[in-house]
């Protein structure tokens, strides 16, 4: 019917790297397998932000107007982007109660992304400052002279 397609190999381990490319030393190694064992036991992630807000209503004879002023609220409310929009959702105390496990495990999820992307990071900097050089043997090229 159709001719079979190659089928892709994954290879992991020292045997992928490359010559040349960086190699991150073994406890790099260490840190970036634990970093990933945490994320794997996140579970469900729930991307957003969480906002309470108390609020004025602008009738002159509310509560709101008095001096002190006692709010309206607490409103609580889940935002986050769908799509490159910002979607704002009205929970109650209940709801956010379910919801906040998975909002701290986004949090965490974030942590671990920034400690895990700083490994290769640390790699390359280290790679590419290599051997000093001494600059002080560098001949500088002579500057020409301003034209007047």
């Amino acid at each position: 019917m159709g001719a079979s397609r190659p089928r892709a190999v994954i290879v992991r381990g020292p045997e992928r790297r490359r010559p040349g490319l960086p190699s991150p030393s073994p406890e790099q190694r260490r840190r970036a397998e634990r970093i990933g064992q945490a994320m794997a036991r996140l579970g469900f992630v729930l991307p957003g932000s969480v906002t309470v807000r108390r609020t004025t209503c602008g009738s002159g004879g509310c509560r709101c107007a008095a001096d002190p002023p006692l709010l309206h609220g607490p409103y609580l409310s889940w935002t986050r982007k769908v799509a490159g929009r910002t979607v704002t959702r009205r929970l109650d105390p209940e709801q956010l109660a379910d919801l906040r496990p998975w909002l701290e495990a986004r949090r965490r999820l974030r942590e671990l992304t920034e400690e895990l992307e700083a490994i290769p990071l640390e790699v390359a900097e280290a790679e590419l400052r290599g051997p000093t050089v001494d600059r002080a043997r560098r001949t500088a090229r002579p500057r020409k002279a301003p034209a007047s």
